[in-house]
């Protein structure tokens, strides 16, 4: 009949076709016709073929490379904190007194603020003298100081290096005071 629409789909302009067009009176086609859920898994305790393992050749579940006791097993960050915490407690045998409530500390990089008597470089530590109740502080910037070293030594001289001139600026003093075998030149 003319005033129906057809069942087949028309083709429009540019070569597709239209969906067909349904009359008022016809429901929406449901979103998901239908689904089908297992009621539940395989049975893993069965005799059937066994479950995927990790340990395909037999030789037991993989376990860590290193024991996490091994030094090799620290992470660069830890191996860094420990270089700091070695050089604060040299330096604690001599100046202990001084740099008593003295607060030390490691971040990563340091703020892209620069303090206003630094040069434009990036700075390796900073100082940060005592203020309305804080206690007086020295950061060292991890990633800054690793980048400049050319391996595990000469991360731990660098960071020597740096914690040695921040106390000394805290104490008003050269770093050869500070420590007789303050190298410098970095």
């Amino acid at each position: 009949m003319p005033g129906q629409p057809s069942s087949s789909p028309s083709p429009t302009p540019h070569g597709r076709r239209r969906r067909p067009e349904r009359a008022a009176t016809d429901a929406p086609a449901p979103l998901v016709a239908s689904l089908r859920i297992p009621a539940r898994g395989p049975d893993l305790n069965d005799s059937g073929p066994h479950p995927r393992r990790r340990d395909r050749r037999g030789r037991g579940i993989r376990g860590p490379l290193l024991p996490p006791s091994a030094p090799a097993n620290r992470t660069r960050g830890e191996k860094f904190d420990a270089h700091v915490i070695a050089t604060i407690a040299l330096l604690e045998r001599s100046w202990s007194k001084q740099l008593h409530g003295t607060e030390f500390a490691v971040e990563d990089v340091p703020p892209s603020d620069p303090a206003p008597w630094e040069d434009a470089g990036v700075p390796l530590g900073r100082y940060f003298p005592a203020d309305s109740g804080q206690p007086a502080r020295i950061v060292v910037y991890r990633r800054p100081v690793e980048s400049r070293a050319f391996d595990d030594d000469d991360t731990a001289d660098l960071v020597r290096d740096v914690v040695v001139e921040q106390v000394a600026h805290m104490l008003a003093r050269t770093p050869e005071e500070i420590d007789p075998r303050y190298q410098g030149g970095h």
